[in-house]
């Protein structure tokens, strides 16, 4: 298994209860697939760097997880269709420092 940091921004225009049910859906498809939590941040709303679907702020929250890349896959592809999304970034750790 691999460590991964995910990044991602959920739309500014939902409820604080959608935002987070969107979060935690994100969080079970990880799950689902195997993949090992090791640490979750609600980072709060923030400006962005530049407008992104007409929305200059967004809801950040960053993961850190111990998954294959089954996981890895399926969340990608998962937060690709998920209209709730702005962005999202999943970034591999380098576990040799």
């Amino acid at each position: 298994m691999t460590n991964y940091e995910i990044t991602f921004i959920v739309r500014p225009d939902m409820e604080e209860t959608e935002i987070n049910k969107t979060a935690e859906e994100l969080k079970e498809v990880l799950t689902s697939n195997k993949a090992k939590i090791l640490s979750e941040k609600a980072m709060g709303q923030k400006e962005l760097a530049y407008e992104i679907k007409k929305f200059k702020s967004g809801y950040y929250f960053l993961f850190e997880v111990e998954a294959n890349k089954e996981a890895i896959d399926e969340f990608d592809h998962v937060v690709r269709i998920n209209e709730n999304l702005l962005r999202h970034l999943v970034v591999r750790v380098n576990e040799n420092n």
